[in-house]
């Protein structure tokens, strides 16, 4: 199946200006200012994007698909989440993982939901762990999860946070080391994904792990970093060391938005290629008043991303292939999908975005299947239907 579009202004991220992307089956073919010789190939499909803003597929590398939550109690977990929850928010490939409750939360039920996702047509990895150390597993140990396992590329843990298991420095290093051992036999990234509470502690384990070990510090990835200023100078000062840090996307009706602590980041020195955003999609936001009790709890949904994406360009001041990056390239990147997800590239899949100029989805292409038409889901899960 061939299919020519026609007149993309292209964000690769890189500006590439009005260009023309071949498309033949899930792999983007070619790309050039005019493709116009491929119209007599059989069967092609044609289509005039008269200028549209053409980018890759979101990469939302922190999301609960299996649903999370539970800090009120079994009623308080939050629902699994579905096909059109990315879709329609320009999300192409996810990342998922298990938060506070690895009881009712299984990994078991995860990998089925990922690999449900991917049935779907999205693709979708996953994370070993949760919030709890020793961490919960599948093959009873971390390195195994992630060497013989192909859908889990890292491990999830958490740090300076209530809900943790207050794990120290030397616990936190023995996690990396069997994170990155497992990658290296498997060919994944290894990652261990460290879930950042608010404590006044903040990235202590963290920096004893790069004093102490030989660890790589792209081994590790502190999230939701943009909790205070004071996270926010210290995840900064972290990429310095060659570590990725990654922000959690804010609500609509949010003052400034995560954007603003990320542009904080970029001004205290923060290489901007290791900066991801991602949604935490579908785990709880609780609230918690000064004696630790949950007094309020909501989730959020990939719709967080592009407002996101709109705060940086419009408020912020950043360019739209800068912007871009971190919700693309960077986060590919580091799962160990470069040059085939987050990027609009010959040989890369066809997960392709298309969006009107205020950053609202048009269309989405799921490796070269339609998924969004005119902002409308024209792929769904199967229990949607």
């Amino acid at each position: 199946m061939l299919t020519l579009w026609k007149n993309c202004d292209v964000y690769a991220p890189k500006h590439l200006g009005i260009r023309d992307l071949l498309i033949e089956g899930d792999r983007i073919a070619a790309i050039g200012e005019s493709l116009d010789y491929w119209r007599c190939a059989p069967n092609i499909a044609v289509r005039d994007m008269e200028g549209a803003f053409v980018c890759p597929g979101l990469v939302d590398i922190h999301t609960h698909v299996a649903g999370g939550g539970g800090e009120q109690g079994p009623a308080s977990r939050t629902p699994e989440l579905q096909l059109t929850d990315f879709t329609l928010n320009g999300v192409t490939s996810v990342v998922g993982l298990l938060g506070t409750d690895g009881i009712s939360r299984s990994l078991e039920n995860l990998l089925y939901k990922v690999r449900a996702l991917e049935e779907e047509g999205l693709s979708a990895w996953m994370m070993t762990g949760s919030y709890r150390f020793p961490s919960v597993t599948l093959f009873g140990d971390v390195e195994r999860d992630i060497a013989l396992i192909d859908k889990v590329i890292g491990v999830k843990t958490a740090l300076s946070d209530h809900r943790s298991s207050a794990i120290t420095g030397p616990e936190l290093a023995r996690l990396a080391s069997e994170a990155r051992v497992g990658g290296m036999l498997s060919g994944k990234p290894g990652i261990v994904n460290i879930h950042m509470g608010g404590s006044e502690h903040r990235m202590e384990q963290i920096l004893w792990v790069l004093n102490h070990t030989d660890i790589p510090p792209q081994n590790l990835l502190p999230t939701h970093c943009c909790r205070t200023p004071e996270l926010v100078a210290e995840a900064a000062k972290l990429t310095q060391k060659g570590s990725y840090i990654d922000f959690t996307a804010d609500i609509p009706d949010s003052e400034a938005g995560t954007s603003a602590a990320l542009c904080s980041a970029i001004r205290q020195g923060a290489a901007i290629n290791r900066i991801t955003m991602s949604s935490d999609a579908g785990g709880s936001q609780p609230a918690f008043n000064q004696n630790g009790e949950c007094v309020g709890l909501t989730y959020f949904t990939s719709a967080t991303l592009l407002y996101e994406l709109r705060r940086m360009i419009r408020r912020e001041g950043l360019s739209p292939e800068t912007a871009l990056m971190f919700f693309t390239e960077n986060p590919a990147r580091l799962i160990g999908q470069a040059g085939k997800k987050g990027v609009v590239a010959i040989g890369a899949d066809a997960d392709l975005l298309v969006l009107d100029g205020d950053c609202r989805v048009l269309h989405v292409l799921l490796k070269g299947r339609e998924a969004v038409r005119n902002g409308a889901a024209v792929m769904t899960g199967r229990f949607q239907r």
